[in-house]
This record gives C-alpha cells, structure tokens and sequence, in this order.
C-alpha cells in the first residue's frame, strides 16, 4: 500500500467510511481482473463496485431478444436464496428437493398429453437440466443408444460407419446444441432447408432425408430464429406412414425449449406433444416460459422402458431406502431453481399459467398492429401463435437505413432488438426479432412503441428516404443541365 493510500485508509478509519464505498481506497483504483488483490475490502464495497462495473449491461426488461426469464417475485426469489446451498444430485442427501423434482416433471409430462393416471416411474419417466440444451443431450443420446439397440438386433455393422453411420433429420433453423450433439457423438447431422416463405420443416421432403441410419427425426416447437413451430402431428403421419415398412422405424424427438410451457395454456396449435404416437421425448426450458431464472430445463421420454430410454443412460442412486434412477449429465449444482420452478406451479396453476400466457399473446399482437403501420415492414411472424414478433423491411420500403441500423438505433434508448439473417436458403433476408416475454407488460411495449417511433424518425432524419435521395438525384441532374 502506497503512502497516500494509508492516508486516504486513515481518513476513513477517522471518519468511519470503511463500510461504504464513498471515499474508500478501493474506489480510487480500477477493479483487479488479471490477479487477485492482495488484500481484502469490506463486503459493501465489493458489492457496489461490482454493481458499478455491471452498469453498461443492458436493462433486464429492455432486453427484448432474449427467451430467458429476468423477473420473478419476491417470494420465488426468497426461495431460491434458502435452497442456494443445496446440491439437487444429492438425491439421498435433499430428499425434498428430489421430491419437488419428480413433482415437476409428472405436472410437464401431463401437460403434455401423458393421461391423468399414469405416473413417474410407473408409465414414464423424466429429469430437471441445466438448461433444455442438456436435455437435447439427452433426447438425442436416448435416440442414439436405441437406435443402437435395434441396429444390432437387426445385424446392422454399426462400427461400419460408412454404411452404418447414425444420422439425425432436422430442419436447418436448429438451435446450435443440436449441431453440438452430432459432433460430440459423431451422429450425421441432415438438414432439411428452409423453402420460400415457409421457415419451418418441409414436410414435402422430410422423409426424403430419412433412411435405415435415421436416429430420429427432431421436431421443434418454436424455433428460435422466427417463433414458427413445425408441423409436427403431420410429421407424425408421415412417420407413422414410414414405419409400416421400414427396416428400422423411426422415432420423434421434440426440441419444445421455446414453446413447451407456453402452448399447453392458450389456443391456436395442433397436437405436437406426447398425444401423437410417434413422440417418444420431449425437452423444455423451465428458464423461458416456465418463468425461473436461467438454469433450468426439462425432459420427459414418453415410456419408462429401456427402448425409449436405454439401460446404459441410467445410474441408480440411493434414495429413501431405495435407489432411483440418475439420468442427468450434470453433476453438483444448486437445487434453487427446482425449488423455484415447483413454487411456480403450485402458485399460478394452469388458470395462472394461462392468464400469463394470454397477456403476452396481448403484448405481442399490439407490437404487429403498431409494426404494419409503418407501411414499410413485412411481418414474418405476427405472435398469434408463439410470442414472437418477426419482420423484415419490405422491398419497395422507402428507406435508406437497414434493420441493422435501426438495431443501433433502438439501442441509444436502451433497447435490445437483434438483426440477422434468416438460415441456409433464406440467408439473403435480414430479420428483426423482439421476444415477449412475462415480465414485458403492455406499459414496457408502450414505452417500446414511442422508442421505436423516434429511432425511425430518427433514422429516416440521418439517412433520408428513397423519395428524397432520388428527388435529389433529379435535381442535381438538373442543375447540371
């Protein structure tokens, strides 16, 4: 320490500033980030400080391209502060915890088709994640390892990868763990593209994709780029038609991350859950529309048999005098978010759940209606459905500016809105997207609207409009004359 250092320290002991951040050493000096400091400051200091160094992030609520819950109440929050030290792999050790866990996924699995009197263990069988990336792990191990199964019965060489080697069908608008998952287990990953105006899965040439290698197909319920869903109860008739002659049937894994809390609560989409026969998994985000913060994801397999979920993927534990099955990837981590989720659904319950749902449905058909009077938007996806909100600029749009300039724009007032380009077929158009979430109240997307008015003015100010650039043109031609 410095000589001015043990001045500026006395002073502070002399005037009793050692639990404040005002006037502290500490505040007169950059934060350490290569090395940890010598010495300890007082608990207040750190904290402010850190608060200080988070100040740029964006705004929770204005982040509005994001799928994860930022706000939950109080009481949730009390909870998973209480639960933070427990550790949810310890199932003998947290037995409630466990307990909450197995509650949670029976209330997901009958929401999702699973009859009122069939239950965990019995008829099916599921697993809280980290996140529903872990549980397309899992969905696609699953479908790996029985693929496997029936390969060999069937006298399949499966070390012969250039005759036998798995492959996985899905459409080319994936989320990222897929293509993680295919390289990991060197699984074929086969994607379906996107054609014209349809950005969803192609079920005109799906089942040209599948053949005797086919792991499963991937259906999913609310693809991240645009909020669109397959059409999954007919890609469950095409299976269904497939197996009655394949070599090796196939099977369906629903990647519901997005959707699969959200759906099950308002009306406006087809069967796509354990009600089709050929669904054999289905994972979800507890973090997105299950309202926990992030950390937390789900996945249920339709049967408790060693076809839909095989033996090898299972590692009993010790629980109540018994043993259970342990399933998960993960290992050690807080069963805060278990507590969190379970809280969720025992206060709101489906009437709760379902009046959530209905207002961001509101929220997000307010942003359409406010975005098609521009007159320069086209809307790729108007959230009647899922609570996206896509569009791009229209061709004949009489603008000079891009949706990547209006991204900047938006985000001099605080607000997170991403531009990019739509996947592999489609990748020449440049989409914005906003994700409504629980937290965006109508008076967030007011204050939105108003936002997105000045930054257009404000874009249409800086960069002119198509009129005005070619009545520019005309008259420099003219003068030029």
């Amino acid at each position: 320490m410095t000589k001015q250092d043990q001045e500026t320290q006395q002073i502070i002991s002399d005037v009793d500033l050692e639990k404040t951040f005002l006037g502290s050493v500490e505040s007169g000096k950059s934060l350490p980030t290569n090395t940890l400091p010598e010495h300890p400051m007082a608990p207040d200091v750190a904290a402010q400080l850190v608060e200080h160094y988070r100040l740029n992030e964006a705004k929770a609520n204005q982040n509005l391209a994001t799928f994860c819950t930022t706000q939950m109440e109080p009481q949730a929050d009390e909870l998973m502060k209480n639960a933070l030290n427990t550790n949810a792999i310890d199932k003998s050790e947290y037995p409630k915890t466990a307990a909450m866990e197995n509650y949670c996924v029976s209330m997901i699995a009958h929401l999702w088709g699973i009859p009122d009197n069939e239950k965990i263990y019995d008829d099916f069988i599921g697993t809280s994640t980290v996140g529903s990336s872990e549980g397309c792990m899992l969905g696609g191990l699953a479908l790996l390892h029985s693929w496997k199964h029936r390969a060999k019965n069937l006298g399949f060489d499966i070390d012969d990868l250039h005759t036998h080697k798995p492959n996985l069908v899905i459409m080319s608008g994936y989320q990222v763990v897929w293509e993680k998952f295919c390289t990991y287990w060197n699984v074929e990953m086969r994607q379906v593209p996107i054609n014209g105006d349809q950005v969803s899965l192609d079920m005109d040439s799906v089942m040209g994709y599948v053949d005797e290698n086919t792991i499963g197909i991937i259906g999913i319920e609310g693809i991240t780029y645009t909020g669109s869903v397959d059409d999954i109860q007919t890609l469950d008739q095409l299976v269904t038609e497939y197996n009655k002659t394949a070599v090796m049937p196939v099977h369906i894994h629903v990647d519901a991350a997005f959707g699969g809390l959200f759906a099950p609560f308002v009306d406006g989409f087809k069967p796509w859950d354990f009600r089709l026969k050929n669904v054999v998994s289905i994972n979800v985000s507890g973090h997105k529309y299950g309202m926990v913060y992030p950390g937390l994801g789900w996945i249920v397999w339709r049967h408790n048999d060693s076809d839909t979920l095989p033996e090898e993927m299972r590692f009993q534990v010790p629980y109540l005098g018994k043993t259970v099955d342990s399933i998960a990837i993960n290992f050690s981590h807080s069963g805060a978010h278990i507590s969190a989720q379970y809280y969720n659904f025992i206060r709101f319950g489906k009437d709760g759940y379902k009046a959530i749902m209905q207002n961001v449905r509101k929220v997000s058909l307010k942003l359409t209606e406010a975005l098609k009077k521009y007159g320069i938007f086209d809307i790729l996806v108007d959230g009647s459905q899922l609570p996206i909100n896509c569009w791009k600029l229209a061709d004949d749009a009489n603008v000079k500016w891009t949706l990547y300039d209006l991204e900047s724009e938006l985000a001099k007032y605080g607000w997170q809105v991403p531009a990019y380009p739509l996947p592999k077929n489609r990748d020449d158009v440049t989409i914005s997207r906003i994700v409504v979430r629980p937290s965006m109240t109508m008076t967030i997307a007011d204050d939105f609207l108003a936002d997105l008015k000045l930054a257009v003015d404000g874009l249409n100010h800086s960069f002119g409009t198509a009129d005005a650039a070619d009545a520019d043109a005309d008259n420099k031609t003219t003068v030029h004359n």
